[in-house]
């Protein structure tokens, strides 16, 4: 449960219809293996201890005496095992009525009973609909919370908040939205839902959407094994989705647990960055708490290591499509309105300006105004190389736009001697005055030309501030600005693709290919050795924590346990620290410049334009996110 993570899981038990001796065993097995694998939360489907499909046997004293004594037996074998809350369906009698239920356990004790508000017809023939505002019953001696409105959640762990539905409650958008708009970070679903063709891909696209649309977790465990097949077929097909995204679910016909960790920390992030927060349960809700520790959670979950990028790939390359469109039309939108004749950029090889490129050329197709109208200025120095200076050259001519050359040499060596740069000294001056030749070549050619700069400079180059302020930093208008590195090169590589052309493919694959330089300081024998990513860190990392820190505000512990699962034996822990602090040092130290962008669009989540993006101060200290990375350093 430590950063916010909760191991839980659905168990689908092998039942025997009315036999609730037996199916208490096959519960039991289930919450032993449960606790073996450290699951916090284990939930058993909808009416398990009898099985859902027993008819007019609920009507029978027999089965439900039978049913109160498997849930003792369950209650029971609770307290020997630590730790564990588990969510069993069963039928149970409250003031002469009959109502189908779920009774959450934990260390022997019956910590609430909640009974099912939404009945199907057929189920009014057995059961009473339950009432949604708390009371209580009497259960082996004990008075119980009892009630469909009931949140359940650990003391000291606030994001560990948990409401249940039953069956039809699941489907229904005022028992759920109620809930979630009463704190619940986990909405867990105990169904008896038969299968049918098509069935689990609309089970999927309902929970999925439905977690997205309340912002929270959901774990769902249906009905399987051992139900009547009369007339249906149960499957026990359970799943495990986390605002929009499904984690794990199991095969249909399956049984057994489907084991995954939910990201608690991660659900309340979202909600109160949308502003969402918790209305005053008042008499409607009630809360039941119960003690438990914050133990370390061992993550088996996946996490990708590129978290701008989708994995699934039809899923990518529509999202690939989706913002470069997004470009283009920002693009088309801003020379429409300002009515002018061109746009420029500065065209060096490397991966931005090719992505600007790209992103202008789909400008200018949609206005359907010909590509010759782009111009693409390349301006060499000390430090380029042939092999990005013929790629610009070679990608302008395939894709048929204006190619100028612009050499600046003599203008920086002009500029340093007239104040007094000896031209020897590599430092940054003369790294500095390249890049800013460069934007008042660009910005004086728009004058003439009546056009607009567009800016190349993209998403990870303003989170670490690796750009030259009032250099490569300013622009007209930055198409690239809320792009990082590793979403760039997979833009890049999509249009290669795509690209009908296998001259402009091999073109574009070896601008994805080529090592990021700025490409300042002189190549030894026509060889570029300024890596950017020696000297700052991999992207791929510092796209990483950029993610998790923006998108929903993780601490750097958390931030760590992350990398550590998504990059695996690919960095040790100590290089992780390395560019984690990195991160956060450079990140907070280059506010400045990020406080003056240019306009430009923004095409996810994350972004960090100063006018609503990401707000902050210029002046604002990371003593508190660099001490916790120090300490973490210490740690063993």
């Amino acid at each position: 449960m430590k950063n916010g993570f909760l191991k839980v899981a659905a168990g689908v038990p092998v039942i025997r219809l009315a036999d609730c001796e037996q199916n208490a065993g096959a519960v039991l097995r289930l919450m032993q293996e449960a606790h073996q694998k450290e699951v916090r939360l284990l939930a058993l489907p909808e009416l398990v201890l009898t099985g859902a499909t027993c008819g007019d046997l609920f009507l029978q004293e027999e089965l439900l005496s039978g049913a109160e004594e498997a849930l003792g037996r369950v209650r029971e074998a609770s307290l020997l095992l630590p730790g564990l809350v588990t969510v069993v369906g069963v039928p149970l009698l409250k003031d002469g009525r009959l109502y189908n239920t779920a009774a959450v356990l934990s260390e022997g004790r019956v910590l609430g009973v909640v009974p099912k508000q939404q009945l199907s017809p057929a189920e009014h023939r057995f059961f009473a609909e339950g009432p949604a505002a708390p009371s209580a019953m009497t259960l082996f001696g004990a008075e119980t919370p009892f009630g469909g409105n009931l949140l359940f959640g650990m003391e000291d762990f606030p994001d560990y908040r948990f409401a249940l539905a039953l069956g039809e409650d699941l489907r229904s958008p005022v028992v759920s939205a109620a809930h979630a708009a009463a704190g619940a970070r986990l909405l867990v679903g105990l169904t008896a839902d038969p299968e049918e063709a098509g069935r689990p891909a609309r089970r999927r696209a309902f929970l999925t959407g439905e977690s997205r649309r309340l912002m929270l977790s959901t774990l769902t465990v249906n009905a399987g094994e051992g139900e009547s097949s009369t007339d249906r077929v149960y499957s026990g097909h359970s799943l495990l989705t986390e605002c929009g995204e499904l984690l794990a679910e199991s095969k249909p016909f399956s049984e057994g647990l489907t084991v995954t960790e939910l990201d608690l920390g991660r659900v309340t992030a979202l909600q109160r960055k949308a502003g969402l927060s918790p209305a005053p349960l008042g008499e409607n809700h009630r809360t039941v708490l119960f003690p438990g520790e914050k133990t370390a959670t061992t993550l088996t979950r996946a996490v990708s290591p590129f978290p701008f990028i989708p994995e699934e790939e039809t899923l990518r390359r529509q999202t690939m499509e989706e913002i470069l469109t997004i470009q283009a039309e920002a693009l088309r939108r801003r020379v429409t309105h300002i009515g002018c004749r061109t746009v420029l950029l500065g065209i060096s090889g490397g991966l931005d300006s090719t992505l600007a490129l790209l992103a202008a050329v789909r400008a200018f197709d949609l206005m359907e105004r010909p590509r010759s109208e782009i111009i693409a200025v390349t301006m060499p120095c000390f430090g380029t190389t042939d092999r990005t200076k013929n790629n610009a050259e070679a990608l302008c001519h395939l894709l048929g736009v204006r190619f100028l050359t612009v050499n600046i040499a003599a203008a920086v060596r002009q500029h340093f001697a007239d104040i007094g740069q000896d031209e020897t000294k590599t430092d940054v001056t003369f790294e500095n005055g390249q890049a800013r030749e460069r934007t008042q070549v660009l910005m004086d050619l728009a004058n003439r030309e009546n056009g607009i700069v567009v800016g190349t400079g993209d998403l990870s180059e303003l989170a670490l501030g690796w750009a030259t302020y009032n250099g490569d930093h300013m622009s007209m208008y930055g198409v690239n600005a809320s792009i990082p590195k590793t979403l760039a090169r997979a833009l890049v590589r999509y249009e290669a693709e795509r690209a009908g052309d296998e001259a402009l493919k091999a073109v574009l694959l070896d601008v994805v290919a080529t090592p990021v330089s700025p490409e300042l300081l002189p190549a030894r024998e026509g060889k570029n050795e300024q890596l950017t990513e020696d000297l700052v860190g991999p992207y791929e990392l510092h796209d990483f924590f950029l993610f998790y820190t923006l998108r929903y505000g993780f601490p750097p512990e958390k931030v760590l346990r992350l990398a550590e699962r998504a990059f695996g034996t690919e960095y040790d822990r100590a290089t992780l620290l390395k560019w984690l602090r990195t991160f956060y040092r450079r990140f907070f130290q280059q506010q400045f410049k990020r406080s003056c962008l240019p306009d430009g669009p923004q095409v996810g989540a994350v972004g960090l334009s100063p006018r609503g993006a990401w707000q902050m101060p210029s002046d604002a200290l990371a003593a508190l996110w660099l001490r916790e990375v120090d300490a973490l350093a210490k740690e063993k």
